[in-house]
């Protein structure tokens, strides 16, 4: 018996014995004028392009033979036809009866939720184009399509909320399904209309607002800003404060027109003599700085369960503050920037307060130009009070002098977000965060440019420097560092050997922000920059220099969920509602 051949397609033949055949009988065998075909070829006839292969017991290509040949009379095996593929029918279901259709409302929710684009609106572009062909599917997904579609509700110019407002009015059960309203978008610019015109049209105005507003009595969000602080009357604050049980978060970003400021003042007013509070959780009035003092002192005590609390830029006062009910749990505090709070006072409210006990965001950024928050006796109060809760933290414009260095390396064991800015640090301090080491001690009578905070220094839990160096060390958490304006950080200082800054050794750092001059430089190293896998970043007034992660450490997110959406490092508004950035918004988060 001959070997075949290794191939897989080729099929192998078992026979027995044969007698040698002679050539005679191989010629008979190929010619037999009787039949009109030769004996090995099928009994369509003959053609003299095919090649003779009558050898008798080997093995033949079934490429070759199976075609052409009786493969019976080759092999003695009966020939099969190939199979064909079953080609399954689809199945026809009855209305209200496809798998889909049958899941629970809440399941096909979350479904039906997931199309919903969470992304900002840029320009006229259409969004939600599968939402609105889901509308026409069937009745049982056209219900749980309008559920999602009119959950929330984006309007960026006046001609959409106008037909938003049409809608809802000649079908009043659709605006019982709105949970937010957001207007952070909502501009003029690119209808190539002024203000002034863009008023005339009466789209949107204090009256429709209002109107809006009465036929959506389930809201829970509603995001304002500046482009219609002159529609935003006393009736519609109003309505805002009082009329709407279930509203959760407001946010009046930026709003600051003299009506507005006489509006607002209006409707708080009426609080004064009446024992009622406010349901709301989330209030910003960033950028507000308009509103009069004795504003918050009557707002702010009417809000048991506040959360969220943005007044920055604005004139709250200590007495404010401190005016917050102790059933308040204050999760994210933004203070940056107000002219009417003292160090004594803030330190004061943060440490013996009862709703300051579990931060996670805190913003106590100054404008030195103009005036300095905390000095150093503030700090050395402050820091060793601050819950391990936190995750971000703005002391941008603090007297930070070389020994406090003790009381913020422990912090960034839990902090993700520190802001340093105008800090009078040395390349060695800004090191000790990330590798242990001896740290700089205390002189004997620290400065201080300002009167003490406290007749009596406050108690301290905080280790001290030889404990903390004998004790074990533990990796910092730090993402973001804003070194801006520090004079020790220079370009020449990020790329010299002494700075770890810049080395696997400060991972998990991703950011760090830096002042004009520093960026400017930086800009111009673009091979250092590429070598030491750090690029530069700008956005509006702000620079940063940021780790390249697109290499083996790969590309790490920055969402957080104290974030509420944002995926930037180093945000200087408080988020009050969750969803992805954009509009106006963004410019006071993070271009600003």
């Amino acid at each position: 018996m001959r070997l075949g051949i290794a191939q897989s397609f080729l099929e192998s033949v078992t026979t027995t014995t044969v007698p040698p055949i002679s050539h005679n009988e191989v010629v008979s065998d190929f010619k037999s004028p009787e039949s009109g075909s030769c004996a090995c070829c099928c009994h369509g006839g003959r053609s003299d392009s095919w090649r003779t292969s009558a050898v008798r017991g080997h093995r033949r290509a079934r490429s070759y033979t199976a075609p052409r040949t009786g493969i019976s009379e080759l092999t003695g095996i009966e020939h099969e036809p190939p199979k064909q593929p079953l080609v399954e029918v689809p199945k026809v279901f009855a209305p209200a009866e496809s798998p889909l259709e049958q899941l629970p409302v809440e399941v096909l929710d979350e479904i039906i939720g997931q199309l919903a684009l969470d992304s900002p609106p840029s320009g006229y572009t259409p969004r939600n184009v599968d939402l609105i062909n889901c509308l026409l599917t069937s009745r049982t997904i056209h219900v749980a399509t309008i559920n999602t579609l009119y959950s929330n509700i984006t309007i960026p110019h006046s001609s959409i909320f106008w037909k938003f407002l049409s809608r809802v009015s000649d079908y009043p059960g659709l605006g019982t399904i709105v949970k937010r309203l957001d207007l952070s978008h909502f501009t003029s610019i690119g209808l190539g209309r002024s203000r002034q015109v863009n008023s005339e049209v009466q789209n949107m105005t204090s009256r429709t607002l209002l109107k809006c507003l009465e036929l959506t009595p389930a809201i829970q969000e509603v995001l304002l800003q500046e482009n219609l602080d002159d529609d935003i009357d006393e009736n519609v604050l109003c309505k805002l404060f009082f009329g709407l049980p279930k509203l959760k978060a407001v946010d009046f970003c930026a709003s600051s027109s003299k009506p507005f400021a006489e509006s607002f003042t209006s409707a708080v007013t009426t609080l004064i003599d009446s024992p009622m509070n406010l349901g709301l959780r989330r209030l910003s009035l960033h950028e507000c700085f308009t509103l009069p003092s004795s504003v918050f002192e009557t707002l702010l005590p009417r809000l048991p369960h506040l959360t969220h609390l943005d007044v920055s830029h604005t004139r709250v006062t200590d007495n404010a503050l401190a005016s917050i009910p102790e059933t308040s749990c204050l999760s994210h505090l933004n203070l940056g920037r107000c002219l009417q709070i003292s160090g004594r006072g803030v330190v004061d409210f943060l440490t013996r307060h009862p709703a300051t006990q579990n931060l996670v965001f805190l913003n106590l950024a100054c404008d030195i130009a103009r005036y300095r928050l905390l000095w150093e006796v503030d700090v050395e109060r402050l820091l060793p009070a601050l819950p391990t809760t936190l995750r971000s933290l703005n002391l941008n414009g603090a007297k930070i002098r070389r020994w406090h260095t003790s009381l913020i390396r422990p912090l960034t064991k839990h902090l993700e977000e520190l802001s340093l800015a105008y800090a009078d640090l040395t390349v060695h301090d800004i090191n000790s965060f990330f590798r242990p080491g001896p740290l700089s001690s205390a002189p004997s009578s620290s400065p201080n440019s300002s009167p003490p905070s406290s007749p009596v220094s406050a108690p301290t839990n905080e280790p001290s420097i030889a404990e903390e160096s004998s004790a074990p060390w533990v990796e910092p958490r730090l993402h973001y560092l804003d070194l801006s304006s520090i004079p020790a950080i220079t370009q020449s200082s990020l790329f010299s050997a002494s700075c770890v800054l810049l080395s696997p050794t400060s991972m998990p750092l991703e950011v760090i922000e830096l002042g004009d001059k520093a960026i400017s430089s930086l800009r111009e190293c673009r091979n250092t920059n590429k070598r030491l896998g750090w690029v530069v970043k700008e956005l509006g007034r702000r620079g940063w220099y940021v780790r390249d992660n697109n290499g083996a450490g790969g590309n790490h997110s920055g969402r957080r969920s104290w974030k509420m959406g944002a995926m930037w490092w180093g945000m200087r508004k408080c988020p009050v509602a969750w969803g992805e950035v954009g509009g106006l918004y963004g410019h006071y988060m993070f271009k600003k």
